[in-house]
């Protein structure tokens, strides 16, 4: 398999990470309504929605922001059309969680409401990391280059780490995990959604450092620094895991 792939139709070349990426929305959403319509869920329609679109919005903000920073000695001589497209899921993710809180406090919710994106999450990042891995080196989310028996060559005749591929098999292994841990222990409303935020950053800080940068500040990456955020917001998972659990 040549790496990047394009994908032509009618004469017409297609952008592989864009239909993976609004393959991962879509798919992602519909598991999202399966997964409330199967499930109790103990917020109103009403709330749910603003909640969504609140999460929405910060998605796009925190997305957009993170990954103009990854780079911001270009930030002044780019237009804006190429500072949206400099986008990266954790800041999709930081900023979704904020817009989210946010948006409940308004609304006066009281219950967590992070459970049930979780794994809608999973398979959708999973879904947009197959585009990124399509894209080869086009998409800034390949990996340095490496003598590792995993190593690929993504389109510039280097062989590098495939990171896109690691994270697809690290978020089948949480996806797995996470299951396992709904259905064997009672968990706190909002613990699986901790956890998952905590797993997914702590893996996504040790693949920085297999990735090329173009700034970093004391030694870590904005994403890195992103990391630390979150595990400072979510301290007690690794302070008192019991808390997690009724």
């Amino acid at each position: 398999m040549e790496i990047p792939i394009t994908f032509e139709f009618s004469g017409t070349e297609f952008n592989v990470h864009f239909i993976f990426e609004t393959l991962a929305f879509l798919i992602g959403f519909r598991f999202y309504v399966w997964l409330r319509r199967s499930q109790k869920d103990s917020i109103n329609s009403e709330n749910r929605l603003w909640i969504i679109l609140g999460a929405a919005l910060g998605a796009l903000i925190g997305s957009r922001l993170l990954g103009a920073l990854e780079n911001p000695q270009l930030l002044m001589s780019v237009s804006w059309l190429s500072i949206y497209k400099s986008k990266t899921i954790m800041g999709g993710l930081l900023g979704g969680l904020i817009a989210v809180e946010s948006t409940k406090k308004i609304l006066g919710v009281k219950q967590s409401s992070g459970d049930l994106f979780v794994f809608p999450l999973i398979l959708g990042i999973s879904i947009g990391r197959i585009g990124c891995f399509l894209t080869g080196v086009i998409e800034p989310t390949f990996g340095i280059p490496t003598t590792f028996f995993m190593g690929m060559d993504l389109g510039d005749g280097l062989l590098r780490h495939p990171t896109a591929l690691y994270e697809i098999l690290f978020l089948i292994l949480l996806g797995i995990g996470l299951t396992w841990t709904q259905h064997r222990l009672n968990l706190k409303n909002g613990s699986l959604f901790k956890i998952f935020m905590v797993c997914y950053f702590l893996f996504r800080f040790n693949l920085e450092f297999i990735k090329p940068h173009y700034y970093e500040w004391l030694s870590l990456t904005s994403i890195q620094w992103a990391c630390l955020l979150c595990f400072v917001y979510y301290y007690k998972v690794f302070f008192s895991p019991k808390s997690l659990i009724l």
